[in-house]
Formats: structure tokens, sequence, C-alpha cells
């Protein structure tokens, strides 16, 4: 997250429009990769911002990678989400308005890494039994609310 972090220096917490990526990453049993981060306590997708250069594809691939220690095969657009939902403070004060493509993908290889600089766990669940709390932008993602 270099490019957002370097822009944050220039404008501190004011809002910003950040493009990104997320992904629903499947093992074997369909369930799907989760991320409880440090900073805001909650479950959310391996996600973030998309680096100058870079596609979205390259972007949810890489936040996988560097989030969960897993890798995925052929990716699936699932939608892109965008406006009100999609508004977000961060508990640092900084504020986003987030344009996420959303992936589906079935992992290939990696093991599941525990602890990150951003994150203190990553599990597998199932879509219909997600743990709680879930990030705003990821439970809108994930179940429309």
């Amino acid at each position: 997250m270099g490019y957002v972090l370097d822009l944050r220096k220039r404008v501190g917490h004011l809002p910003l429009v950040v493009a990104g990526a997320a992904m629903m990453a499947q093992n074997s049993t369909s369930k799907i990769a989760l991320i409880y981060r440090t900073d805001n306590h909650c479950w959310g997708l391996p996600a973030g911002s998309t680096e100058p250069g870079e596609t979205v594809q390259q972007t949810a691939r890489r936040e996988l990678k560097e989030e969960t220690g897993l890798t995925v095969g052929d990716l699936t657009l699932i939608d892109v989400f965008s406006g009100p939902n999609m508004h977000y403070q961060y508990p640092n004060g900084d504020v986003i308005d987030s344009v996420t493509t959303l992936y589906r993908a079935n992992t290939t290889g990696g093991e599941l890494i525990q602890a990150t600089d951003e994150t203190s766990t990553a599990a597998f669940f199932d879509l219909d039994d997600l743990p709680s709390p879930l990030t705003p932008l990821t439970k809108w993602m994930l179940k429309g609310e």
C-alpha cells in the first residue's frame, strides 16, 4: 500500500477514492479465506489498494499472498463495488471511498499464514457461517448489508 500511504502524507485524513481488489479464495470444501485485521479488529476478505501500473487482478493475487500465504488459479469476476456502502473511515481517521473489484478463485498452493503486519490470523469459513464482526466493506460485498 505504498502509493496510498505516500498520498496520505500529502492529504492527511481527507477522503481518497481508492481502486482496489478483494479475493474470495476457496479451498477444496468451498470455504473462503478471511483475515482478522489488527487495525479495526474485524474479519475481512484479503484485499488492498492497487499500486500504480498494477492490474486489479494482480492486486487481488498480491494481497491474497501477502495476507494469507495462499495462491489461486483462474480468477472469476464477481462484481465491482462502489458508492455510499464503500465509504469507510479507518480507526486512524483516514477516509476512503473504495472502488473494489471482487474475484473468486480456488486455492492452488501456499500455506495459510497466521500473522502479518496487518493481520493476527487467517482461517477458512463457510459462506453460511461467517465470523463476527466483519469489516463493513466485507459485509457489504458478501451479504449485501
